[in-house]
């Protein structure tokens, strides 16, 4: 990508987006396009047809979407479903219209089938059932992948869809019942360590194993694949055929660990000392979920940030900026 050109960061104050921001600033992208939910309501297709007529983005980062944890997909699947599907549906398509060069989706792992083999390769995705507390948002990330992969073979787009593990890190959502596990958590202990509490009751088991990536790192391996040359990204978006291997790319780090050992990881780096509690009466989800990133890997990306050091940030963040979020909000980003 030049330096130069008009890049639209969908959802640029999210975890994601602000982490594919300040990648593009650092590495010299002062062109960027964004807006808020307030200045453009990307449910709307016609706001979003004329804002793509106007602005006519050279690249598009489609990081916009509704997210949440076990307890969010669970309450709100109408709008897990709902809301998804229009915004990329509203995008991918105005990014056709107005012939954008580039276009990389976002996704998340929850695409692949609850009992996948593991590690997870792109090649299996549709392979099986998925899991049912996130199947109404994992089905509506499988068809943004295949609208980037049908508006490739049809039209001659260059559309990417990425698949990022569990993220955290700074930006994250730290809503006591809709946030995923990590922020969810630092919550959970920071408060308990200020009220003195005994314990933490953690969801679940504490027995399925989960990939974490930092998101500094996710938009680095993002920012990467957008600059690919010509040859090398071309290679990445999918076979012509209806059977072969769609445009798709995991990002991960590659290991994991159950969430009985990050409950105390992030017990250690809050500084909580009390017992920390599983409710087995609670949905473990997925049993495991680890990226399989050989094809990132041996394109010459790779994590750097280790969990320690991802989850003092974190921690950090989370205190300086004061989180106070609405009981009954539902984040957009």
């Amino acid at each position: 990508m030049d330096k130069n050109a008009k890049i639209y960061v969908a959802g640029h104050r999210g975890l994601v987006g602000s982490a594919l921001m300040r990648n593009l600033w650092d590495k010299g992208y002062n062109n960027l396009l964004t807006c808020t939910h307030e200045e453009l309501d990307l449910t709307d297709q016609l706001v979003v047809r004329e804002f793509f007529a106007t602005e006519q983005p050279d690249y598009v980062l489609l990081a916009a979407a509704k997210v949440g944890g076990i307890h969010a997909n669970n309450t709100y699947p109408a709008e897990f479903i709902h809301d998804n599907l229009v915004i990329q549906s509203n995008i991918i398509h105005e990014s056709w219209r107005n012939n954008v060069k580039r276009l990389m989706f976002l996704g998340s792992s929850c695409i692949y089938p609850r009992d996948c083999p593991q590690p997870m390769k792109e090649e299996y995705l549709l392979t099986g059932p998925l899991e049912a507390t996130n199947r109404p948002y994992a089905l509506a990330k499988i068809a943004g992948i295949e609208m980037c992969w049908s508006y490739n073979r049809q039209y001659g787009t260059r559309y990417l869809a990425v698949m990022p593990t569990n993220l955290y890190g700074p930006g994250d959502n730290y809503h006591p019942q809709n946030s995923h596990v990590i922020p969810a958590l630092i919550r959970k202990f920071h408060e308990a360590k200020l009220s003195n509490a005994a314990s933490v009751s953690v969801w679940g088991s504490g027995t399925p194993r989960r990939e974490f990536l930092y998101s500094e790192d996710m938009a680095d391996a993002c920012v990467y694949l957008m600059c690919l040359p010509d040859e090398q990204y071309t290679a990445l978006l999918g076979q012509d055929c209806n059977d072969g291997l769609p445009p798709l790319m995991n990002i991960g780090v590659g290991h994991d660990l159950n969430i009985r050992e990050l409950a105390e990881a992030i017990q250690n780096v809050v500084g909580f000392n009390g017992e920390i509690v599983f409710d087995s009466t609670k949905p473990d989800g997925t049993m495991r979920k680890l990226m399989n990133v050989e094809r990132l890997n041996a394109m010459g990306w790779v994590a750097t940030t280790t969990l320690q050091n991802g989850l003092t940030t974190a921690y950090r963040d989370f205190i300086s900026t004061n989180v106070a979020l609405s009981e009954s909000a539902i984040p957009v980003v």
